[in-house]
């Protein structure tokens, strides 16, 4: 407990640990949760092997972090899948552009990419899932606060635990408005006021599907409760009817304390070429078509 009697979840929970746990859950495991004690010696020996190709650089990606007995971090549906889209929903898809959109071949100014490629923000709920580096979260808190830092991409969540008036339903942003209140053990946070531009999600979660629109209408539900010295069970809920046929879908998985992690500013602007790249391939590789080249 902190010396002001709130559960103390205080410390860096980087999620290194679930780089090998698939977002969505391969089709084979159906609604099972859990991998066999045969499918987990298997697992761990694949990040192993992994891990050893980074560390000899023979890969350049980061490493593959721990294997977990999760089959999948969604829980919900209980087949660990992402739900369909709504009409509505693939109707936002199609218009979404991005580096991560399937397909999409031409690039012309920064309207044709998204808010991480443009290091604006990664967004949520997706800020709080894996990514295959950066996995940094520092969580801090102060009575009548709780504050979430983000090592991707360079973001802190300031989250208020006593009451307050709801946020004007006509002020939006990119991370939406936190709430948080203590249910037992449990801080509980719920946001909304999101604006609808980052992606629900997209491949930057392993086993994440390409990519996923999102409205200003959706609710993240977020559940932290320390069970042990080193863990705190964490669960998420996105609730957006407006585009998902489910009209929700849950993650659950848990986070381990390790405040010897390093966490580095994440300067994505400082020297960031990338959209100027696309745009300059882009247009040559159509001109040099054009051309018949």
């Amino acid at each position: 407990m902190t010396s002001w009697g709130e559960p103390d979840l205080r410390g860096i929970w980087p999620l290194n640990h679930l780089i090998s746990t698939p977002f969505q859950r391969p089709e084979k495991f159906g609604d099972r949760r859990f991998l066999t004690d045969e499918e987990f010696a298997a697992a761990q020996k694949s990040a192993e092997d992994r891990n050893t190709r980074f560390q000899s650089g023979a890969i350049p990606q980061a490493d593959a972090g721990e294997a977990t007995r999760l089959t999948s971090l969604m829980i919900d549906p209980p087949n660990g899948r992402f739900p369909e889209l709504t009409p509505k929903g693939k109707e936002l898809y199609e218009q979404m552009r991005g580096s991560y959109k399937p397909g999409q071949t031409v690039f012309d100014s920064p309207d044709d990419f998204d808010t991480w490629d443009r290091c604006i923000t990664r967004g949520l709920p997706v800020s709080m899932l894996p990514r295959n580096y950066n996995n940094g979260i520092r969580i801090m808190q102060f009575p009548g606060y709780v504050v979430i830092v983000l090592e991707m991409a360079h973001e802190t969540r300031i989250i208020p635990t006593t009451k307050r008036p709801a946020l004007d339903g006509s002020i939006t942003q990119y991370l939406g408005e936190s709430r948080g209140r203590w249910e037992g053990n449990t801080l509980v946070v719920e946001t909304t006021n999101f604006n609808g531009k980052p992606a629900m999600t997209n491949l930057g979660v392993p086993g994440s599907p390409a990519l996923m629109p999102a409205t200003p209408n959706l609710r993240f539900t977020e559940r932290f409760t320390r069970s042990a010295q080193d863990t705190i069970d964490y669960q998420m809920t996105v609730e957006d009817p407006e585009i998902l046929t489910t009209g929700k879908w849950s993650a659950a998985f848990p986070m381990k304390l390790d405040n010897n992690y390093q966490m580095f500013e994440y300067a994505c602007h400082e020297g960031n070429t990338a959209i100027r790249n696309y745009i300059e391939t882009s247009r040559f590789e159509r001109a040099r078509k054009k051309g018949g080249q």
